[in-house]
């Protein structure tokens, strides 16, 4: 099904160490390390390093396919978030630490601290990117007060004045479109991409094998018509998310992750609910593991932005003609972001 090593690798790890009662014992709290670790020692948390620092130096089209099979298994660590940050870190000349990375952005509390109303996969992260208004932080999990977000792994995080006064802000020279919503809504786009096509193939093969009056229910006119519609979703989603990481770097363009995280935020709503309507009611059950994708298709549809904010970024770009697109069809202007990849800053 693929044809690059580095996806190929990524399923086979994936689908021995990723698997579905693995991610329900990390979701109830038990240990990631062995996980994370397997990860770790395959190389992929370093795969968007510079070479000359110890990376594999590849682009985002690169590790496109190693995002969605991160997706497909709904896999319960920030791997994408730690490759993003430690790319941005080497990019600034930083060390970095051992273990999962989240990214978030931050607003002040007040009283000289920091405050993330949601962080993705934050209860799996050692460290967390964090920028501010005053620069970028990289801070521990540890020292934050956790609040319950959404999702079980994800987390609400308070880091008070006195554990910031140990970890000031760094200095990032980062590109423009290096911003943490971008970076986020990125590796997001790629995930969703993975996970919908994990759903969709799902409710496939229960709708070849559920059987009502005598035949599967995938015979039904009524299901057949859900299905295609999951199908037309789920691959639009997917060549929207290859044009987010459609790039020469590490570093995305901002208006094809506009696209992007915009087209597949909107099919993680309409294959959700198309997935649980054809399964039923036993698709909501928690011995099942469609939930395990679906919850997390509802949690990566808002990280990063949801289809809203980012439709609004492309059609500002679009309406307000900042120079892509004025003067041009709105199919014109399109064409123009699949034309060649995104370049990268020196």
């Amino acid at each position: 099904m693929h044809d690059d090593l580095l996806t190929d690798a990524a399923e086979a790890l994936l689908r021995d160490h990723c698997t579905p009662d693995a991610v329900r014992a990390i979701e109830a709290g038990g240990d990631a390390i062995a996980l994370w670790q397997a990860l770790d020692d395959a190389g992929f948390a370093d795969a968007l390093v510079p070479e000359a620092q110890g990376g594999a130096g590849l682009a985002l089209p690169e590790v496109f396919g190693l995002w969605a099979a991160a997706g497909a298994h709904a896999l319960p660590l920030p791997l994408g978030t730690t490759m993003l940050a430690r790319a941005l870190l080497a990019w600034a000349g930083h060390a970095w630490p051992a273990g999962p990375i989240a990214l978030a952005e931050a607003l002040p509390d007040g009283e000289g601290g920091l405050r993330c109303a949601s962080v993705a996969l934050a209860r799996t992260a050692a460290q967390v990117l964090v920028q501010a208004p005053d620069g970028w932080r990289l801070l521990p999990t540890r020292t934050a007060t956790l609040t319950d977000a959404a999702l079980g792994l994800d987390a609400g995080l308070h880091w008070p004045a006195d554990a910031l006064a140990v970890a000031p802000p760094l200095a990032v020279d980062a590109p423009a479109s290096a911003d943490a919503r971008t970076l986020l809504a990125t590796q997001a786009a790629a995930h969703l991409a993975g996970g919908l096509m994990t759903v969709f193939t799902r409710t496939l093969a229960h709708a070849n094998e559920r059987q009502q009056f005598g035949r599967p229910i995938g015979k039904f006119q009524a299901i057949q018509h859900q299905l295609a519609v999951m199908s037309e979703q789920v691959f639009a989603a997917r060549m929207a998310a290859q044009l987010g990481c459609a790039a020469t770097g590490p570093w995305p363009d901002r208006l094809r992750v506009a696209v992007a995280k915009a087209r597949c935020s909107q099919a993680a709503l309409a294959v959700a609910e198309a997935g649980h309507a054809i399964h039923g009611a036993i698709g909501f059950t928690a011995e099942f593991d469609l939930q395990l994708h679906t919850r997390r298709l509802h949690a990566w549809r808002q990280c990063g932005g949801a289809e809203s904010y980012w439709w609004g970024v492309a059609g500002a770009a679009l309406v307000d003609g900042d120079g892509a697109a004025e003067g041009r069809a709105t199919l014109d202007w399109l064409r123009t972001l699949t034309d060649q990849p995104a370049a990268q800053p020196a």
